[in-house]
């Protein structure tokens, strides 16, 4: 068990996971205990995570590469003064595995990892009923930041995934989630593949006062 500053140093999106070592369901119940704890607008705790392991994780992900062979995901498109982060972040991790930019075939077996949540066993699915505004997707993003935390404490890796709600008809019809329920990301859990160099990959953050303002008169 790590200690609060050793979880959020630590935790890093995992690329590649053993998907033959099981996710032990005590440790991911202690995790959501703890994430359960997260602050949200007028306590009405938007979050709705369904967990998918088993022939239910193989089916969905059988749909969403099925779908994804075929069809672009439905992502929001990145402002043009957003739009190189995106980039900048692709040339870390496909550096870090080795694939050339020039190399379309290797890029386009490496996206396709993203519908396979990663070869994780345990595949999470992040919802928040469709009436609840911007106000309550904060809560939504402090429950899953503590349970990423919570589950780093665990030796477990994770990695919130934008891309699987680019397919949400595909995981409302795979899980029988309600069409009042939108589909926010993915979230794979699972134990990193350590020899997997993604893995190793850490990516740099701003200096805090680029994004922080401090007023003081």
């Amino acid at each position: 068990m790590y200690d609060l500053e050793q979880a959020i140093t630590e935790r890093h999106s995992t690329r590649m996971f053993l998907p033959d070592k099981p996710v032990p369901a005590e440790l991911v119940q202690e995790a959501l205990d703890l994430a359960m704890r997260a602050p949200s607008n007028s306590n009405i705790q938007p979050w709705h995570v369904v967990l998918a392991s088993g022939p239910a994780r193989d089916r969905l992900v059988a749909a969403l590469l099925k779908e994804a062979k075929s069809a672009p995901p439905k992502v929001p498109v990145l402002p043009e003064a957003f739009a190189h982060m995106r980039s900048d972040l692709g040339k870390l991790v496909y550096g870090s595995m080795g694939i050339a930019r020039e190399d379309k075939d290797a890029r386009a077996q490496a996206v396709l990892r993203n519908w396979e949540f990663f070869k994780a066993p345990l595949a999470g699915i992040v919802c928040m009923h469709r009436d609840l505004d911007y106000v309550d997707a904060m809560g939504v993003g402090m429950f899953l930041q503590t349970l990423l935390l919570a589950l780093t404490a665990r030796g477990l890796g994770t990695c919130v995934q934008v891309s699987i709600a680019g397919y949400p008809g595909i995981v409302r019809d795979q899980l029988n989630l309600s069409e009042d329920m939108r589909v926010l990301c993915g979230l794979a859990i699972g134990y990193p593949d350590p020899a997997f160099p993604a893995n190793n990959l850490w990516v740099p953050r701003n200096p805090t006062d680029s994004n922080v303002a401090l007023v003081d008169r």
